[in-house]
């Protein structure tokens, strides 16, 4: 695919010429688990589906095109593709991950790779001094989250590229909230870029999948070993879901985007609301930052309610397009209370220090009209 093609373009084609064979436009679902070769050892490319299948292919191959990298490697879920990027570390290597952090990645590095060795620092990385003073002799990766979850705050990728290059370490970013419509972490000098392809990539709730682009070959031969020594691969089918997806990201994201800076601005200024985390919002700490990194401040907003559990409790119980559920990303707008639902695996006294209070809620912005989507926190706050 020529390089010089535009996002929007290469969201359709990347990957994906149509079949010699039969003409078809949309490229095929190989359900297939084995595939016939000519003589031992002798085959088209394809051996059996956990090591590699041609949907799967068609779907790393378009993903790594839309991060601006060479290689793409999925995986069952974005968890899985988290693990992996672990599982190329040694016991007694350590890594920095920022402060605040997914729950499920929290989960996997304090009970999953702690026990196994892997020393793990959690910093504010939003100064990039607080990094340099937690590196140690055996730093071998720093994980951002830029906008993390759920804080929203953001993070200097390009000063952080600069750093891990300078120390001889991977940096890796999970891309999930922004996506490389809005930011191209390995264009900033990242060296992995993870992503659930559950959300905004596939964008419909309908499928579990994540995926990690790099152009580090060393790296992507790790992690293709452990893609088919450990399995965790997605079936041919919701790599499909995830390559449709992909064909509308870049208007999604639009859209996205600006019926949530609609609704911040809306929710910065009702009396229930003590505070708004929006990276769009001229009061937030980065926001300079995210002029200059992102291309649009993305469709997630934070907020936290005078009233604690109680007034958070009461609005998740009155929202109806707003669907009180986990998960992001998708074209229907959902509501969740992280306290006690993405990040209740974070301890409560680790969840107060960063400022998961319990009256902060997260909103993930749907594409149906801003008015309505507006009325119904109207009707829920009240």
């Amino acid at each position: 695919m020529r390089a010089d093609l535009h996002f929007d373009t290469l969201a359709i084609h990347a990957g994906q010429a149509p079949d010699p064979q039969t003409g078809a436009v949309m490229p095929g679902i190989q359900l297939s688990s084995t595939f016939a070769q000519q003589a031992p050892g002798q085959h088209r490319g394809f051996e059996y589906s956990r090591t590699d299948n041609p949907t799967r292919r068609t779907l790393e191959h378009c993903v790594a095109a839309l991060e601006g990298g060479q290689q793409g490697i999925a995986f069952a879920s974005g968890s899985a593709a988290s693990a992996a990027l672990l599982g190329t570390l040694a016991p007694g290597d350590h890594v920095i991950v920022c402060d605040d952090v997914y729950g499920g990645t929290y989960r996997l590095m304090d009970k999953v790779f702690a026990p196994l060795g892997i020393e793990v620092s959690r910093v504010d990385m939003t100064e990039l001094r607080h990094v340099e003073a937690a590196l140690r002799p055996n730093t071998e990766l720093l994980w951002v989250e830029t906008p993390t979850n759920p804080l929203l705050k953001l993070v200097d990728i390009k000063s952080l590229g600069w750093l891990a290059g300078t120390e001889g370490i991977r940096l890796v970013v999970d891309n999930t909230f922004a996506t490389p419509v809005l930011q191209r972490p390995l264009l900033l000098g990242a060296h992995a870029v993870v992503h659930s392809t559950t959300k905004y990539l596939n964008g419909h709730s309908d499928v579990v999948g994540g995926i990690v682009l790099t152009d580090d070959e060393a790296l992507a031969r790790k992690l293709r070993f452990l893609q088919n020594a450990v399995g965790a691969v997605p079936s041919p089918f919701d790599c499909y879901l995830v390559l449709r997806g992909l064909k509308t990201l870049p208007l999604r994201m639009r859209r996205h985007c600006e019926t949530a800076h609609a609704l911040a601005i809306y929710l910065d200024s009702h009396p229930q609301v003590a505070k708004v985390h929006y990276p769009g919002l001229p009061a937030h700490p980065q926001h300079a930052l995210a002029t200059r990194q992102m291309s649009l401040p993305g469709g997630m907003i934070t907020c936290e309610l005078h009233g604690g559990l109680a007034a958070a409790r009461a609005m998740l119980s009155a929202t109806e397009l707003f669907v009180c559920a986990e998960s992001l990303g998708g074209v229907e707008s959902l509501i969740e209370h992280p306290a006690s639902m993405t990040h209740a695996s974070v301890p409560a006294e680790t969840r107060a220090a960063l400022g998961i209070t319990d009256g902060l809620i997260r909103l993930s912005v749907g594409l149906e009209a801003e008015p309505d989507l507006r009325a119904d926190l109207e009707r829920a706050l009240r």
